[in-house]
């Protein structure tokens, strides 16, 4: 099985939350790291492991970040990774899947299923310091799945008027996954 590693620059997680009842939030973490087995022929074989720096997360508001980084959230400080790691796979699609694994989010871990979407692959160019280092194999992925924040203890909320809630319990989560092909 074909061994991959996630390009950071061009992995992201990104999350989306309804706020106020309204409107939705959407923040972001980048620099995101892991391995993928995958091989194409043979979809149901592959697993993943990734991890997130939880401090790197990216509202576009500097005062809800940090309070995002808070122990009413994430809590950063004490849970600095958000990690994933899954083997279970059911190809749903020509290009489609659903890997289920273990996600961790405050030291909790929930079984939780991310439906994958291959984008293909592709010989791209690879630059070192200026240096062309030659073609690399690049391979594109982009998962989504559905959490309840509460089950990992996500918990910090205010009322609104009419059993509204600021935070909404339900997280919509996107992920743009770039994998390279490891070389042997």
């Amino acid at each position: 099985m074909a061994k991959w590693f996630f390009e950071p620059g061009h992995t992201a997680a990104e999350f989306c939350v309804r706020h106020m009842m309204v409107t939705y939030v959407r923040g972001h973490f980048k620099n995101v790291h892991g391995t993928l087995f995958f091989d194409p022929a043979n979809p149901s074989a592959a697993s993943v492991e990734a991890t997130i720096d939880a401090a790197g997360i990216w509202t576009g508001e500097a005062d809800r970040d940090t309070h995002l980084k808070s122990s009413d959230f994430l809590d950063v400080e004490h849970h600095p990774k958000i990690t994933f790691k899954g083997d279970q796979v059911e190809v749903i699609g020509e290009n489609d899947a659903v890997i289920t694994g273990e996600l961790t989010i405050r030291e909790i871990t929930r079984t939780v299923a991310l439906r994958v979407h291959y984008l293909g692959q592709w010989q791209t160019p690879w630059w070192e310091d200026g240096v062309d280092k030659g073609p690399k194999t690049r391979a594109g992925f982009m998962a989504t799945a559905t959490i309840n924040r509460h089950d990992f203890g996500v918990s910090w909320d205010a009322r609104l008027e009419n059993e509204g809630v600021v935070v909404g319990i339900t997280i919509e989560i996107t992920i743009d996954a770039e994998a390279i092909l490891q070389e042997f």
